[in-house]
């Protein structure tokens, strides 16, 4: 690489990851033009990487569309991904926008605190640990996070969990346990959660584009071959049918004391990061390999504003030739029942 490439180094305080730091007068076009040096840091460093030197992609935010296109074909068009109108950017449909203030409205999850009064890593203690729209097939590739307004620090972390390292630790009566299993994966607006079914909530009808989807719970990265558990906590799965196929379903069921054990497992502290987050940070994260959450602050006296693109084109063998899940086959409009979503 030229001596005005990225520079880059491992992430403090983890055991996977690397901080890539952009200098000189044109970063996007320096990221863009190291893109294959880029994307075999980021394989090399568990599928997590922090970017610097990227500041005021808020102001332009093609440019931020044109990065992504490092990592595949395809920058998703969030108004077909079923994602909710709240979150669509004003002028870029590639973009999303997570936000505590309006029209996002979108909330950070509750305060939690280890006995010893420390941020919570761990399921269940700290929850909303997901991979992004796991409840489609494909599901997306490789998540952008860009951050513009920030809460102080130690409020509003991103927490990432590397599965790969994860499954490598299981014993091998575990790997034999899960071997060939799936899970069934759900938008937390339907109705299917395990808060809802154990309120007794009426799952929402549903359009066939709109369904859970079952994924397998080991993926093996198209890229670098490794097996990594898939797999999210409570909000993105469905409890009504799963949340493990041929399982036990329910929230107390045999398929939901899986998932737990292996969620609590992935998020250990010895495959687990926190992002403590600075104005103008890019974060990458491989959905195919990483679990991430977002965790609390303050969201009546501090704004947290966040844009985000999800890349895809490569998920593997196991979805060769799919269609895309989500597009309706139907006729029906792709935002069709999902206004409270």
């Amino acid at each position: 690489m030229p001596a005005n490439g990225p520079s880059f180094r491992p992430l403090e305080g983890a055991s996977f990851g690397v901080l890539a730091e952009i200098a000189g007068p044109s970063p996007v076009e320096t990221f863009i033009a190291a893109g294959a040096e880029i994307r075999d840091r980021l394989n090399e460093a568990g599928g997590l990487m922090v970017v610097r030197g990227l500041g005021g992609l808020d102001k332009s935010p093609e440019a931020l569309v044109r990065l992504s296109r490092v990592f595949g074909p395809e920058v998703e068009n969030y108004r077909e991904t079923l994602t909710g109108a709240r979150f669509f950017h004003e002028a870029v449909p590639e973009i999303l926008v997570l936000s505590n203030r309006p029209p996002c409205n979108h909330p950070p999850p509750p305060q939690a605190e280890t006995e010893s009064g420390g941020l919570p890593v761990r399921f269940p203690e700290q929850p909303n640990w997901h991979t992004d729209q796991s409840y489609r097939r494909p599901p997306p590739d490789i998540t952008l996070l860009y951050a513009v307004k920030l809460p102080p620090p130690h409020q509003g972390q991103t927490l990432f969990a590397n599965c790969s390292a994860a499954y490598e630790a299981l014993d091998g009566a575990k790997k034999a346990r899960i071997a060939g299993l799936k899970g069934i994966h759900a938008p937390s607006w339907i109705g299917r959660t395990a808060e809802d079914v154990r309120n007794g909530a009426t799952p929402k009808p549903l359009l066939d584009h709109q369904r859970p989807q079952r994924q397998p719970l080991v993926r093996i990265h198209p890229e670098t071959g490794r097996p990594a558990l898939y797999l999210c906590e409570d909000k993105q799965m469905d409890f009504v049918e799963g949340p493990i196929a041929g399982l036990a379903p329910g929230p107390d069921g045999e398929g939901a004391q899986l998932l737990h054990v292996l969620m609590r497992h992935a998020t250990g502290p010895a495959f687990t990061y926190v992002h403590e987050w600075a104005p103008g940070d890019l974060v990458i994260g491989d959905n195919r390999c990483l679990l991430h959450a977002a965790t609390w602050y303050d969201a009546e006296r501090y704004t947290r504003l966040m844009l985000r693109t999800t890349v895809m084109g490569n998920p593997g063998a196991d979805y060769a030739g799919e269609a895309k899940s989500w597009i309706p086959r139907d006729g029906s409009a792709p935002m069709q029942g999902m206004e409270n979503a």
